[in-house]
């Protein structure tokens, strides 16, 4: 029988040298795939926003009907969402990112033919499970895929494909607007399903999640994808090491399919979670559900949704200029959320998040006050609308430059490895509940408290979230998913001061030199850093 020396020696040649580029590649390459399910969840924002209104007249639904419409796809994306935690857990990431792709597509088809408002509505109920599932995985398998010092980056493609994807859809409306109007709104909505029969076949060259491999025992094909994504031997060694011990898998254990206990399928996840969580995992749990209830709270869906309605009611009556305005509010959030991509691992999450939702407030302040000076004129104020258009686009701006992403980079990074499918199931249904409320409501509301008065209680709710977001979120650039616990159940929210001293270090060794002087670390503090 080998002893421990030989497992630890045998277990460091179950790795073979990659190529430093190759691991990011591959990185970026699966989390490229995963997050293309979120386009069509973009595109439906976006072509929908211009698609309702020649639903409307042709249909002739009531405004009541056409806030059901816009909204109910979030409320139906909850079965999808809690769907694909539990699938997620059961089949794998890969796989349930191809059942995500297949929902959307069947569902754009649906929508694309419908004849009625009620065969809309089942493919608005296809596609919204679609939507749940898209919008659960991705995060989730591009986090456990990507590495540490570049999570955040590649993290936030869920949210960069939400953009281009309702870029596309504004495009579209414009693109379509010049056909019949019984044509017009069919293409709109049914071309969104191109994108996903790529994306469902694409998936399957694309490795699993390694830490889902893990947990299920099979390390053995574990230790290959990690090879495969990782820089070096040492890395996907040491990334291998920590998932080993979130999963509670002796270290010595190298075989290639291990026991493992039935918790890690799942089974009472949701007492851990809901019934007696540690203090961290309620710090954990109060910061995730928080930050994507007032993600939506705020009222950007209102914003992207109604985007042409708000152009009408601030003084613009062509459509088609309406429509232009639109393209530049979806230019505008694909910029800004391209930009965000590339700072969030070297600006950290804390500074973006809090800066983007103070800009959020001004320009939600600004916007309502506009809205409300033009509809109390008698006379076109052109300056009120030029401000009105600037504070749209302020707003998409400072929401994609911070709040949008970081909500999907944050949540599905702090969850504990046993949790964190559960977890980010309940994340987004929090998310996709508040974001239908918020859609389905709009138009009364501002019937209700005027137009204007709706933008002022969206900047208020902005203002309360950044006091929210300041006393609860903890910085975690840096710090590997199997160290998240560890930053929580304290209110430490300012992190800690060896994280920004790693940071130094890091900043001046590369390559191996980088991975012994974590190695020093590991030997001197008992700390891991992947």
């Amino acid at each position: 029988m080998a002893g421990p020396h030989h497992h630890a020696v045998s277990g460091v040649a179950d790795f073979e040298p990659a190529k430093k580029p190759k691991g990011n590649k591959l990185a970026i390459t699966c989390s490229i795939f995963a997050c293309m399910t979120s386009i069509l969840n973009g595109y439906d924002t976006g072509v929908m926003s211009g698609a309702v209104i020649y639903i409307q007249r042709e249909l002739k639904i009531s405004e009541t009907q056409v806030e059901v419409l816009m909204g109910i796809l979030n409320l139906y994306s909850l079965i999808g969402s809690f769907a694909a935690g539990r699938t997620s857990d059961w089949l794998g990431r890969r796989y349930t990112v191809v059942i995500a792709g297949v929902i959307f597509f069947v569902g754009a088809l649906l929508m694309g033919f419908a004849t009625n408002y009620a065969f809309l509505m089942v493919g608005r109920f296809v596609a919204g499970i679609g939507v749940g599932f898209a919008l659960m995985i991705a995060p989730v398998y591009t986090a456990e895929v990507a590495p540490a010092l570049s999570r955040g980056f590649l993290a936030s493609f869920p949210e960069v494909f939400i953009n281009v994807g309702l870029l596309l859809g504004y495009v579209s409306n414009y693109a379509f607007s010049g056909l019949p109007m019984h044509l017009a709104w069919r293409m709109m909505l049914g071309v969104g399903a191109i994108p996903s029969a790529g994306l469902a076949i694409g998936i399957l060259f694309m490795p699993e999640s390694p830490r889902w491999l893990v947990i299920q025992g099979r390390l053995g094909e574990a230790k290959k994808v990690l090879n495969k994504i990782c820089e070096s031997k040492e890395e996907a060694q040491n990334r291998l090491s920590d998932i080993k011990e979130a999963a509670g898998i002796p270290q010595d254990c190298n075989d290639d399919i291990v026991q493992v206990t039935k918790r890690s399928h799942g089974e009472g996840i949701w007492k851990e979670l809901f019934i007696h969580p540690t203090p961290s995992v309620r710090h954990v749990l109060i910061a995730a559900l928080g930050i994507h209830f007032f993600e939506q709270a705020c009222g950007m869906d209102s914003v992207v949704l109604y985007s042409p309605r708000i152009f009408a009611k601030a003084g613009i009556s062509s459509e088609s200029h309406q429509f232009l305005a639109t393209i530049a509010v979806g230019l505008v959030k694909t910029t800004f959320i391209l930009i965000s991509t590339f700072l969030l691992d070297r600006v950290g999450r804390r500074p973006l998040l809090l800066g983007s939702v103070a800009a959020m407030t001004i320009s939600l302040g600004s916007l309502a006050t506009a809205l409300t000076i033009i509809n109390h004129s008698e006379k076109k104020q052109t300056w009120a609308l030029v401000l009105c258009i600037v504070a749209v686009l302020s707003c998409v701006g400072s929401f994609s430059s911070g709040l949008g992403p970081i909500t999907w980079v944050y949540t599905s990074e702090i969850f504990p490895l046993r949790l964190r499918a559960l977890g980010a199931s309940v994340g987004v249904a929090v998310n996709r509940t508040t974001s239908g409320i918020i859609a389905m409501t709009f138009i009364s509301l501002y019937k209700a408290i005027t137009i204007g008065g709706a933008f002022f209680l969206y900047a208020g709710i902005a203002m309360a979230s950044w006091i929210f977001f300041y006393t609860i979120l903890p910085e975690t650039q840096g710090k590997t998913l199997e160290e998240m616990e560890g930053l929580f159940g304290k209110f430490n929210w300012r992190g800690s001061k060896g994280t920004k001293e790693n940071k130094e270090v890091e900043g001046n060794v590369d390559g191996d030199d980088r991975i012994q002087l974590r190695n020093l670390s590991r030997q001197s503090s008992g700390v891991r850093v992947v």
